[in-house]
């Protein structure tokens, strides 16, 4: 009998056979050792590696069907590979058993090892899964649920109409206005503290009242009932900007790169009335409301009188001729270089910065730029700060905005 069992082993060669006749599983067995006898020399002589422990219990499993036999064998090894490799391929050898033909085929050598690192693998996962579901959370994990609680704790109401709103609103030159309570708790939760809600779809005093004195940002889900909110807001409010959620998705389950994006790129309340639909403007509550009076029809002998045109959105300045020529040689200029030029309202360079510093230089020069000359887009937040700052043109290669959404000159190489 064998001394190791394949759970010891560290190989088991697995064959098959194919017997034309009918045997027995001792005669299999005593082909094994009968017909290998001698055929490898001494160091791998099956009885004495069976004797020694070195070659398991050979296992063999046969069946008899319609006069032939055929079934598997399983000789577990703790001999090398290469060793074991020699006792496979001497299997081969087989070619009669009693007095049948035979043939066997040596399907594969297993190392056992590989078989119980893979269960010592899946098993650790399981472990440490079951550990990290029990563990006490680290430092940081008990820093962030307490600054959670507290922002959550931080939400009040606010004015009259006692609307869900943060700790800062009297203080904050800019809020925000949402929909709902659960929507100001989201954006408290992820440190910004001037939200307030409608809290319904009809627009409370209180958003009116401050809709007069701050500028307001309203930010809305990104589905219809969005739009209707905008809707009600541009009929009775003064909104400054306007941004939305991504379609879909409403403010109170976004996460915090979503709000960042989302606020980052919004846009001004002039270009949403102009999305929402021509009968939607901002501040449409101090004369969208009002019904359109039809000019009056001309009398007889009398000419109709020709009407203001009210499509621009913004009273613009005149560009000079000057302007225009000045602006074409630097745009030239700058051409593959990334930078942009400050001009004063002399048309003199304040400075030169790179494009990617345009933002945060106009921003912290406050006033004074009266145009802006860059190798680059006119892109939204760009727009953003000249009209904070009073700045009269942008002038690109290329721009992304509508000229006629921005009170600002928008201007490009096609243009000049």
């Amino acid at each position: 009998m064998g001394k190791i069992s394949p759970v010891s082993a560290k190989y088991i060669i697995h064959a098959n056979i194919d017997i034309d006749g009918v045997v027995d599983r001792p005669d299999v067995i005593g082909a094994i050792f009968g017909q290998t006898e001698g055929l490898l020399g001494s160091d791998l002589e099956l009885r004495e590696l069976q004797r020694s422990g070195r070659i398991g219990r050979i296992e063999v499993n046969v069946d008899t069907v319609s006069g032939k036999t055929a079934g598997a064998i399983t000789v577990p090894s703790s001999l090398d590979k290469a060793e074991t490799s020699i006792v496979g391929a001497a299997l081969e050898i087989i070619q009669r058993i009693g007095p049948c033909n035979s043939r066997i085929k040596v399907i594969s050598v297993e190392d056992v090892r590989i078989s119980k690192r893979n269960f010592v693998i899946e098993r650790a996962k399981e472990l440490l899964k079951e550990l990290m579901e029990g563990v006490l959370p680290d430092s940081q994990e008990l820093a962030d649920e307490v600054a959670y609680s507290v922002r959550v704790m931080e939400i009040g109401t606010y004015g009259k109409d006692r609307l869900p709103a943060g700790p800062v609103i009297d203080e904050s030159d800019e809020i925000i206005v949402v929909e709902g309570r659960a929507d100001v708790l989201n954006l408290l939760k992820h440190s910004f503290k001037n939200v307030i809600a409608l809290n319904g779809t009809n627009v409370p005093q209180t958003i009116i009242e401050l809709s007069k004195k701050k500028v307001i940002t309203a930010f809305v889900d990104g589905d219809r009932g969005g739009n209707l909110i905008l809707k009600e807001l541009f009929d009775t409010c003064e909104i400054d900007y306007v941004t939305r959620a991504p379609d879909g998705k409403e403010v109170e389950e976004i996460t915090k790169k979503e709000i960042h994006k989302a606020l980052r790129n919004r846009i001004s309340a002039e270009q949403a009335g102009f999305e929402l639909g021509k009968e939607h403007h901002p501040n449409g509550g101090k004369n969208g409301n009002q019904e359109r009076r039809m000019p009056p029809r001309p009398g007889p002998g009398k000419q109709l009188q020709p009407q203001p045109n009210n499509n621009n959105k913004f009273e613009k300045k005149q560009i000079t001729v000057e302007e225009k020529k000045t602006f074409n040689n630097m745009l030239e200029e700058l051409i593959g270089t990334r930078g942009a030029f400050l001009l004063d309202d002399k048309l003199k360079i304040l400075g030169k910065v790179p494009t990617i510093e345009l933002v945060s230089t106009i921003k912290s020069l406050a006033t004074g730029v009266y145009s802006v000359v860059f190798d680059g887009v006119i892109e939204r937040d760009l727009v953003q700060v000249a009209e904070k700052t009073n700045v009269s043109y942008l002038v690109g290669m290329d721009t992304r905005i509508k000229p006629d959404s921005t009170r600002v000159g928008i201007l490009t190489g096609g243009d000049l």
